[in-house]
């Protein structure tokens, strides 16, 4: 009998499990083994959607998938086309765990329990044979011989015939990449919210608007959608993802930047300040809500446009009408600093794409290392997007290595 290949993962997260359990279901006379650095396995699955694990998202189509994705979006439309949305789903429903989805497209297991995952994940790892060795850091990583040789932290030496790096947004082996040749883009923050303080904010942590725009001023970057004011700033999917398109932009400001807000969504202020005007009745401007507002917000914001608070609507000048629908449809702000977003640290960065064949999610510098999940310069919003990069990634190379 033939000797078994050896098939080395390194990283004990969700793309090398995923890359592991394909591969040994794909593959004969193999031995696969996970190498995690340190004592947990995958960390981020358990604190992933608030420990409910947001394992990908109701949008089915790759050309519309790919939308999500601000480093990848051209690179991940293929993969998409052979490993999707719908085959994530299928994959967990046969090995029995049922994805649900909730209002905003993010999919979670039924149980609403991250644990859900982790399991599924080690009883077919047991299940196939896969072995799982923790505290194993690697710190050489060498080509010899068509064959790769691995050296870790503990003197443990190994050689392998193929290996898959899912290490995460890992320096040192960024590091060891780079030694071996491959490009390595630098890595800055993604997903994060503002730090601001503002005399619109103060005191209103906690209140949200359904759609908000939030723009950086001078630039072309715009998005909206949900916005939460919070004790620090602002956060919600319009800022998370403002902040992900606008990653290496951001992070070249050191995070110093002007935004502008329409809090009413797309409305035009000019058009704003015309309804205002023509607004006719005794109520007082301060107590008489409009546009559906929080009531705290809008009495903020009809203070901070110095209308008086004895004011009514038969009395608004076209001056303060003008400021006020300026202030809804166009504040401006001062961003100074960032938050990370709960535990769901992104970086935007990692080994350059164009170093990668992404049929195979194998290096073209080097045959039989191949890679998966955020060691690659791939990202996305929040939402379970990069959890759907990484099980595609991770899909594809099993197919590979398992084929090859």
């Amino acid at each position: 009998m033939t000797k078994p290949q050896q098939i080395a993962i390194i990283g004990g997260g969700a793309a090398g499990f995923f890359t592991a359990i394909n591969c040994a279901e794909a593959m004969t006379n193999c031995q696969i083994t996970i190498y995690e650095q340190s004592n947990k396995l995958l960390s981020k699955v358990k604190v992933s959607g608030g420990g409910r694990c947001n394992v990908t998202h109701a949008c089915w189509t790759p050309k519309e998938l790919v939308k999500f994705y601000p480093r990848g979006q051209k690179e991940l439309l293929g993969p998409f086309h052979q490993f999707c949305t719908g085959d994530t789903v299928a994959w967990f429903a046969d090995r029995g765990v049922e994805l649900k989805i909730e209002e905003d497209g993010r999919m979670f297991p039924v149980s609403n329990q991250s644990q859900t995952i982790i399991d599924c994940f080690m009883l077919q790892a047991q299940k196939l044979g896969v072995k799982i060795v923790k505290q194993h850091k690697l710190i050489k990583l060498q080509a010899q011989d068509e064959k790769w040789h691995l050296q870790f932290n503990n003197g443990v030496q190994i050689t392998a015939d193929k290996v898959l790096v899912a290490a995460g947004s890992s320096n040192t082996i960024w590091a060891m990449l780079q030694k071996l040749g491959h490009s390595i883009i630098p890595p800055v923050p993604s997903l994060f919210t503002f730090n601001i303080k503002d005399d619109l904010l103060t005191d209103l942590a906690g209140i949200s608007l359904p759609n908000v725009e939030v723009k950086i001023v001078t630039t072309k970057l715009v998005e909206s959608g949900p916005f939460l004011i919070t004790h620090w700033g602002i956060s919600g999917p319009a800022v998370l993802k403002l902040s992900a398109f606008g990653a290496r932009l951001l992070h070249e400001k050191n995070y110093n930047f002007t935004i502008q807000l329409n809090l009413l969504g797309f409305e035009n202020k000019d058009e704003i300040a015309n309804e205002l005007l023509q607004k006719t009745s005794k109520e007082l401007i301060i107590n008489a809500v409009q546009y559906g507002l929080p009531k705290r917000l809008w009495k903020r914001l009809v203070t901070i446009t110095k209308i008086k608070p004895t004011k009514n609507w038969n009395d608004i000048s076209k001056k303060e009408a003008h400021a006020l629908a300026t202030n809804l449809c166009a504040y401006q702000m001062q961003v100074k600093g960032k938050s990370t977003f709960k535990e769901e640290f992104v970086t935007a960065g990692g080994i350059a794409l164009k170093e990668v064949n992404m049929k195979r999610f194998e290096s073209k510098l080097f045959s039989n290392l191949f890679f998966a999940g955020e060691v690659l310069n791939i990202d996305a919003v929040t939402g379970g997007f990069n959890f759907q990069a990484a099980w595609t990634g991770a899909y594809l190379a099993a197919q590979a290595i398992a084929n090859n």
